[in-house]
């Protein structure tokens, strides 16, 4: 045990202290902050501005109405709009006075409301310099569309003194239903299976192919016959297994304290951007992160078996290329596979393909993320993880026995068969 524990420990400070680990660990949780930095920062440098616009109603009868509706307010409590100029049927020089004016910036925009508006028979235009400084857009369409809509009720002969509130229409938010109680879903839910998802598809191949890379530079450089010679296969197999897998669980523990840092303490500093600011609410379902955990080590010690007994049978990263593309594939082919479950995580085929050993590691988790699956699911699925990861750590352990002193020409798979019956 004190040999397999010193290849384990040699492993892991190995990789730990790394630069590649180290930006690796680091540059996917600083990415995604920066990222909603910057959108609130950019949401501040927009929402905090009184666009200045004038109205021209060449319908008449609908600026008063108008100017009366861009009642739209900015996060920080000042208004959306300021209407400083409203035009009735203007001559053509005022609208020449008006685009010299947005021109200068003297005016943010213009509104023109064209003949007969009220009868549909064309749009209202909106004159800016700038169209990406435009936050309020529903509110805009709203005033508009409310004083066109009074304007034609009142040639009917019907008094409409609040138009906004006889045509406004009703949201209908979706509250998603779990035993952690109810949340409002803003496709959070989807956002984080497709989050989970890339996590453990990306870390499943990186991890492998290091195990796999880890054989063949000891082979290469000769180190494999020092230690062959003090440490048995099988545990310089597991050694190597283990403290890559630890490796990873060092990794997620750094990404889950960030997380629980940007959730604690999130709100307080997009505060800081733009007052008022927010974060989204997410409610995660209790067995997601423990079956994170035991899901990527089934999967992991799964594939590294793979990878670690391609690594024994190459001696070069030209050769494993070939022999690595099946054993990729099947993570790969686990991926792809997602949308079946993001349709339904409860339909025949997704309970089938998350019982797969191969692709239960990426599945099983989305399934979880999704709408937790019974108990007896999620413990079946993990119970033919073990017993399929056991199987093929055997048959790895024993073409990894051979392979790591075997070199020059790549062995056929009838050499490798030979392997498997060696005692």
């Amino acid at each position: 045990m004190r040999k397999l524990w010193l290849v384990i420990k040699r492993e892991y400070l190995t990789r730990v202290r790394t630069k590649a680990f180290i930006l690796g660990t680091v540059a996917l949780p600083l990415f995604s902050i920066a990222v909603l930095a910057i959108q609130i920062y950019t949401a501040k440098g927009q929402a905090d501005h009184t666009l200045k616009v004038a109205v021209v109603d060449n319908a008449g009868g609908l600026a008063e109405a108008i100017a009366k509706g861009l009642d739209g307010k900015l996060p920080n409590g000042q208004p959306a709009f300021q209407v400083v100029k409203a035009l009735e049927r203007p001559a053509g020089g005022e609208l020449d006075d008006l685009r010299n004016q947005v021109k200068s910036g003297q005016l943010d925009a213009f509104l023109l409301v064209p003949e007969g508006a009220t009868q549909g028979k064309a749009a209202a235009e909106f004159h800016t310099k700038n169209p990406g400084e435009i936050t309020m857009t529903d509110s805009l369409d709203r005033a508009v569309s409310d004083a066109v809509i009074a304007q034609r009720l009142h040639e009917r002969g019907v008094n409409a003194q609040d138009v906004g509130q006889l045509v406004k229409g009703l949201e209908v938010k979706l509250i998603k239903v779990s035993s952690a109680g109810e949340t409002e879903e803003e496709g959070q839910t989807f956002v984080t299976a497709i989050v989970v998802g890339m996590i453990l598809y990306i870390t499943l191949i990186i991890y492998g192919v290091t195990t796999m890379r880890s054989v063949i530079d000891e082979k290469s450089s000769r180190v494999m016959e020092i230690l062959v010679a003090s440490v048995r296969p099988v545990h310089l197999l597991m050694g190597k297994i283990l403290g890559v897998a630890a490796v990873g669980l060092t990794q997620y523990a750094i990404w889950v304290a960030l997380a629980g840092l940007v959730s604690a303490y999130g709100v307080t500093v997009a505060s800081l951007f733009r007052p008022g600011a927010s974060l989204p609410s997410l409610t995660l379902p209790w067995a997601l992160l423990p079956s994170m955990i035991v899901f990527f080590l089934c999967g992991y010690f799964l594939y590294a078996s793979l990878y670690a007994a391609i690594g024994a049978m190459c001696s070069t990263d030209q050769e494993s290329q070939q022999l690595q593309t099946p054993v990729t594939l099947l993570l790969v082919a686990g991926f792809l596979l997602f949308n079946i479950i993001l349709h339904d995580p409860n339909s025949t085929q997704s309970f089938i393909l998350s019982m797969i050993p191969f692709f239960a590691p990426i599945l099983m988790v989305l399934r979880i993320s999704m709408q937790t699956p019974p108990l007896w699911q999620i413990a079946l699925s993990i119970a033919i993880s073990i017993l399929t990861t056991a199987g093929i750590i055997s048959f790895s352990a024993r073409i990894y026995r051979v392979g790591i002193l075997m070199y020059g020409k790549r062995p056929s798979l009838v050499e490798v068969v030979r392997w498997l019956k060696y005692t």
